[in-house]
């Protein structure tokens, strides 16, 4: 269940990440809300994940997920760039992600 709970909170991530972007630097309500909304509950998720998941595992994966995500929702909704040296930049994250989970059994 930690793993599902750490999952959750790097959706989250994404989720406020984009907000965040949308709310043009807080100034419009409704991605504002969402922002902080989203960045409390994937704190919590987090927090409840580490219970069980070491701190260096729990926030690697998190923040990783945030990261690819956030890139991923960057090139499908913000139409941004896709080149070589970002490509294999995420998959040198998802790399170290995959390695910090097979690590941490």
């Amino acid at each position: 269940m930690p793993w599902i709970y750490l999952l959750v909170a790097g959706v989250l991530e994404i989720v406020w990440a984009y907000a965040m972007k949308q709310s043009h630097g807080f100034s419009r309500l409704i991605p504002s809300i969402i922002t902080i909304s989203a960045m409390m509950a994937s704190f919590w998720l987090l927090a409840v994940a580490m219970r069980t998941i070491p701190l260096g595992t729990a926030y690697t994966i998190w923040t990783g997920i945030g990261a690819v995500g956030a890139f991923l929702v960057g090139i499908a909704c913000l139409a941004e760039p896709v080149n070589a040296a970002r490509l294999i930049a995420v998959t040198l994250i998802v790399s170290g992600l995959v390695l910090m989970k097979l690590s941490s059994a």
